[in-house]
């Protein structure tokens, strides 16, 4: 199988497989691929924080050109995936000098399939975008061409307890993976200080309790298979529920807008983790540390991208607030902004290359000591 992720998230996902239990484990550029049985694609889609998608190759193929696409495609067994009153979908991705457009190479796929069965079966599927019976993966790189079922559906990053978002949402795959890499452990308090509508709280909470984050999801695109085992899945849905742990700190969440603060109340209220997060009305430029102990903070400030603030002054405050008013955390956040960061005043003490949808960002790390540095360090 081959779980798809976003550009930075390869080793998290190369680490969460290994210890799901995946076998010959091999990391990619947006993807890691290993080996499974039926009950572990289940587990891979229910478990895993960082895959956007789990496909299951079923053919490979060498292609030169439109022929050899058609031919290869019309040659395959199709009836063990999908019946001739069945629905399907394709989608294609395409890196080759010979084909350049993935819209075409889904067409010519669709093509071939349902001719097939039309020859065969004297029906054909129908294409259902929406809710397919199977839906396939097409990927050509250069002159080789890789047939996958896909086994997710929807993007996994729809975890299904979000309801409500704001302007500018971060999305959950990329939350949990920056609550990852920031190397939280839920062994002290939490705090996400501009929150928006509280997906990294979620995402942290999980983490901390290792609650699956896709137990919440509506449905997987395999169990419109005909080789659905709904008694095995139920089987491991059990098994990971029984992994769960304790938490015995605090997250906490701040906005100063009150409309996002009900927003991230009503998503965590849907998540069933409010016995673990608080959600208060605040401007973070007017708090200061509470509690004795470690705090990690984690928070996406806006970019500017699509909210309308004056950058300098922003950044400039973020800095100030944390070193007057935070000691003893380790404050991280990310920003597409990189002109933004030098306004902080500080010096990061990391500088992590990621994506934010089609945003270059870096996750940045401010360590703030209690004291002064030299001291802590003594």
């Amino acid at each position: 199988m081959v779980a798809k992720t976003l550009f930075g998230f390869e080793e998290l996902l190369e680490r969460e497989l290994i210890q799901l239990g995946a076998m010959h484990v091999q990391k990619g550029v947006r993807h890691v691929s290993f080996v499974g049985d039926k009950g572990f694609m289940y587990k891979a889609n229910l478990a895993l924080r960082t895959a956007i998608k789990i496909l299951k190759p079923i053919h490979s193929f060498r292609v030169r050109n439109e022929k050899d696409l058609y031919d290869n495609i019309y040659k395959m067994s199709w009836e063990d995936y999908l019946k001739p009153s069945g629905s399907l979908a394709v989608d294609a991705t395409v890196n080759s000098k010979i084909f350049t457009h993935s819209l075409y190479i889904a067409q010519k796929t669709k093509d071939a399939i349902v001719d097939k069965f039309r020859d065969t079966d004297g029906q054909r599927p129908n294409v259902d975008l929406k809710f397919p019976d199977v839906k396939i993966n097409v990927h050509i790189d250069r002159n080789t061409c890789n047939i996958s079922l896909d086994s997710s559906g929807d993007s996994l990053h729809k975890r299904g307890y979000k309801t409500a978002t704001n302007i500018a949402p971060i999305n959950e795959v990329l939350a949990a993976g920056l609550v990852m890499l920031s190397g939280w452990d839920g062994q002290c308090d939490f705090m996400d200080p501009m929150c928006g509508s509280g997906t990294i709280l979620a995402e942290a909470a999980m983490i901390a309790c290792n609650i699956p984050p896709n137990l919440m999801r509506k449905e997987f695109a395999f169990e419109r298979w005909q080789d659905w085992d709904v008694d095995l899945f139920e089987k491991i849905e059990e098994s990971l529920l029984k992994k769960t742990r304790d938490f015995h700190h605090k997250i906490v969440g701040y906005d100063k807008s009150p409309s996002a603060v009900s927003k991230a109340k009503a998503n965590i209220s849907n998540a069933h983790l409010e016995e673990f997060i608080q959600i208060q009305h605040e401007d973070f430029f007017k708090t200061q540390k509470s509690g004795e102990g470690k705090l990690h903070m984690l928070f996406n400030p806006p970019y500017g991208e699509r909210l309308d603030i004056e950058m300098e002054t922003f950044y400039r405050t973020i800095g100030d607030t944390l070193k007057r008013n935070y000691p003893g955390t380790d404050a991280w956040f990310i920003t597409s902004n990189l002109d933004a960061l030098k306004f902080v005043g500080l010096r990061p003490s990391r500088k992590i290359h990621l994506f934010n949808a089609k945003l270059e960002s870096r996750l940045v790390k401010y360590v703030m000591y209690e004291g002064s540095k030299k001291a802590s360090k003594q």
